[in-house]
């Protein structure tokens, strides 16, 4: 069996990934940078290979894809705030155009490519779907901007022919989420009460399981150039919260704040992150992604795929689990 390349594996859903893949019996080789690798286990707790390399090194993504029959391109820079944004344009769209290319160097048989619900558009009524027009002038940010350039790139390479499925899951919680990821530390905050009053927004939650699952069942039965959202519950954070409450049996915060006193703090925060390259509390882009509730269905991949995610509760108890024994 050739082995299967998974870049991302050390982060939050790649991992789970990886370790889907191996629970089924795959060979997983895993992609990691050298930093990555000097800090600890680079895959902790999973029997993968590993190859050294950078998503800016076309080099090292041709070595690590060589000989692989699936690539699994899990693997971006999440970050809501950077002193230097074309960081982000460098590893997640120039990464995926050097990952994409290695792959179809190595002739593999499929690759799945990990975007985001940040790619899907949203109506003025009702829910998000994959159908939803949506432009790059949308996108609130740097992260978003470079992740639809991305996503492009993947596209582009699927109209040539080449094998190349996307999922864009919503907002994974559950456990191992190593850093944390911005949905993680909803959860990390509330249980360190951290989080004294919220805003008005929404997210779609699922549990990083179920989106592991899902990208195995895009590989399986997805059509190349297809896009399958990933998620589960669409919930308000008030909404969220509120479950947290109940699972923990702590109180939820009871202030909601208006929107132009978060807005306040993410001018504020990120102007002094600016100046001192240490990151906000509060950055911009994450304030202005929420004045949007990013309710979305899963109904084509639940109709294409057979993907049918647990209830968004499982993803908050497993995510409590993992913080909680930090």
């Amino acid at each position: 069996m050739k082995p299967t390349l998974v870049t991302g594996a050390s982060g939050f859903v790649g991992w789970h990934v990886a370790r889907l893949l191996l629970e089924r019996g795959h060979r997983v080789r895993a992609l990691v940078r050298s930093t990555t690798a000097r800090k600890g286990p680079a895959v902790p707790g999973l029997d993968v290979e590993t190859v050294s390399g950078d998503l800016r090194d076309p080099l090292s993504l041709q070595r690590a894809a060589s000989g692989c029959g699936v690539v699994y391109h899990v693997a971006a820079d999440y970050r809501l705030w950077s002193r230097n944004p074309s960081e982000l344009y460098e590893s997640n769209v120039e990464g995926t155009r050097n990952i994409l290319e290695a792959a179809q160097a190595a002739a593999v048989d499929r690759v799945v490519y990990t975007s985001t619900v940040g790619c899907i558009g949203l109506p003025k009524e009702g829910l998000g779907d994959e159908t939803q027009p949506i432009s790059i002038e949308t996108m609130s940010g740097h992260y978003k901007r470079s992740k639809f350039q991305a996503e492009q790139v993947a596209l582009e390479f699927a109209r040539t022919g080449f094998p190349v499925v996307i999922v864009n899951p919503t907002a994974p919680m559950g456990d191992h989420d190593f850093k944390p990821t911005p949905t993680g530390q909803i959860v990390a905050d509330f249980l360190n009460g951290a989080m004294p009053a919220y805003i008005d927004t929404g997210l779609n939650v699922v549990n990083v399981r179920d989106v592991a699952r899902g990208h195995l069942l895009a590989c399986e039965r997805g059509l190349p150039g297809e896009r399958y959202i990933l998620g589960s519950e669409n919930m308000t954070l008030g909404g969220i919260l509120a479950e947290l409450a109940a699972l923990t049996g702590r109180k939820a915060p009871a202030i909601r704040l208006p929107y132009f006193i978060a807005w306040t703090a993410g001018v504020v925060t990120t102007g002094i992150a600016h100046l001192t390259g240490i990151p906000p509390r509060a950055p911009m882009e994450a304030v202005r992604m929420a004045k949007k509730k990013m309710w979305v269905t899963h109904a084509k991949a639940t109709r294409e795929l057979g993907y049918n995610p647990a209830p968004a509760r499982t993803a908050l108890a497993d995510a409590i689990r993992w913080f909680g024994s930090k």
